[in-house]
């Protein structure tokens, strides 16, 4: 059981990564992401997941070296952008990533999708494990992919991925991807776990967030955790950041966690991997 926000899990690797961090999604470069960075360090966040698509890496790094706390005790992750795919651009883009954030290595490092139509992504992860085995990176994943993706690249990898991020919330939670990377020792991270915003005045999470005095996001957040589900949250305002983490003070019942689980529609809010170019 996660019972507060230091709380991690151990990757197949024996590398510890943290249950719960903060997402920098849409979140515009310099103060605003500076900000935010620093609030939820200040609140006790240790895992911060940025993307070199999200074009804010550089204040990342400046709100991890403004909050005072030692690089060593912070887990950072990011992502390589489908137009880097391939080996040379993915060792180039990964240096880009780390020049901007100003960082020696990273925590974790992820492909962003599988763009299977470039047909690149086998490569893409020999370049990942180049950078594993030189000591830049802690972990290496993979977001977006489903099985078939999955099965394709360990079919030649050499490391399995440590980590898979996909779109998960209670309108759509991927039972038979999570079986598979459980089978396969892959941690399983949740991106837009409000599905944007959408979730946020849920009748049914509302009805379950007032027996617990939480709000649906918090209700969301514990039901993940609860369901040994990695989540990054993304919020630039202080109260939330605060509020997300407010979620180590009660545990849902089973019944109220089979409700959530009957909420399930199976259907994207966003891309499918498949057809994401």
């Amino acid at each position: 059981m996660v019972k507060n926000l230091q709380d991690t899990t151990t990757l197949h690797n024996g590398v510890e990564m943290p249950w719960l961090g903060l997402g920098v999604f849409k979140v515009e470069d310099g103060d605003e992401v500076v900000q935010s960075v620093k609030a939820a360090i200040k609140h006790g966040y240790i895992s911060i997941d940025t993307a070199a698509v999200y074009k804010n890496e550089e204040g990342v790094g400046q709100g991890i070296r403004e909050s005072g706390i030692p690089r060593d005790k912070l887990f950072v992750t990011s992502k390589l952008w489908n137009g880097d795919q391939g080996y040379d651009s993915t060792l180039s883009a990964f240096e880009t990533s780390l020049d901007k954030l100003g960082l020696d290595y990273l925590d974790l490092y992820l492909i962003h999708w599988p763009v299977p139509s470039q047909g690149k992504f086998k490569e893409t992860w020999k370049a990942m494990e180049k950078l594993y085995n030189e000591g830049k990176v802690r972990a290496i994943g993979v977001s977006n992919f489903k099985e078939h993706h999955l099965d394709e690249l360990r079919d030649e990898a050499e490391i399995t991925p440590m980590v898979n991020q996909v779109e998960f919330h209670p309108h759509f939670q991927q039972k038979e991807l999570r079986a598979y990377c459980q089978e396969h020792g892959i941690r399983f991270e949740a991106w837009s776990p409000f599905k944007r915003g959408q979730l946020l005045d849920d009748p049914t999470l509302t009805e379950i967030g007032d027996k617990y005095g939480k709000s649906p996001a918090q209700i969301i957040i514990r039901w993940n955790l609860q369901s040994e589900v990695i989540t990054i949250p993304k919020s630039t305002k202080e109260h939330r950041i605060a509020a997300n983490a407010d979620v180590f003070d009660f545990e849902l019942s089973e019944e109220d966690m089979k409700k959530i689980e009957q909420m399930d529609t199976g259907v994207r809010a966003f891309s499918d991997p498949d057809e994401k170019k």
